[in-house]
């Protein structure tokens, strides 16, 4: 007889022994597919996934549509706002049927107390800026070095570092 010898020794999969687990709490949240969660960057895009998150999926008594709750902060919501329907869109394909019916958006504040704060994804590092070039820097604070109001000089000195490498990327 030949015995076979296991090649985890013991070990399981997390997928394996937190499927269950992730599976009861997405549905007792109201996500019957976790994979609204696991995945919302994917299902919402990166750009909508760095700015909210999937809070919540409730069912009306009559059981037509049901409505996703997404968290976001109080200065993403008007923009959140104007993509709901696209978002919602999104969600349903997900579903793989027209499941959800509205979207509702959650403002609460990025920082504050540990149950309202808010994480969201980090953007991504293409839209992070460069460090400016030090002889722009220089050139824009000597533009700026007649201006006796401190916050005003920096505004000015940041501005005139903008306008000077954007008009070195398109001569470039």
């Amino acid at each position: 007889m030949v015995r076979r010898h296991s090649t985890t020794k013991g070990f399981k999969r997390t997928a394996t022994l937190l499927g269950d687990r992730m599976r009861k709490a997405g549905e007792a949240r109201g996500f019957a597919v976790s994979r609204v969660l696991t995945h919302w960057a994917e299902i919402a895009g990166q750009d909508l996934a760095a700015i909210c998150r999937p809070v919540e999926v409730s069912y009306a008594r009559s059981g037509f549509g049901a409505t996703l709750s997404v968290l976001t902060t109080g200065a993403q919501a008007p923009m959140l706002e104007m993509q709901k329907e696209a978002l919602r869109a999104r969600v349903n394909a997900a579903y793989g049927y027209n499941a959800i019916s509205r979207v509702r958006i959650t403002q609460t504040a990025s920082t504050g107390f540990a149950e309202g704060q808010a994480t969201f994804l980090a953007k991504s590092p293409e839209t992070i800026p460069a460090k400016p070039d030090p002889a722009i820097q220089r050139q824009a604070q000597e533009a700026a070095t007649d201006i006796s109001d401190g916050d005003l000089r920096q505004a000015l000195e940041r501005l005139g570092q903008n306008v000077l490498s954007e008009t070195r990327h398109r001569k470039g």
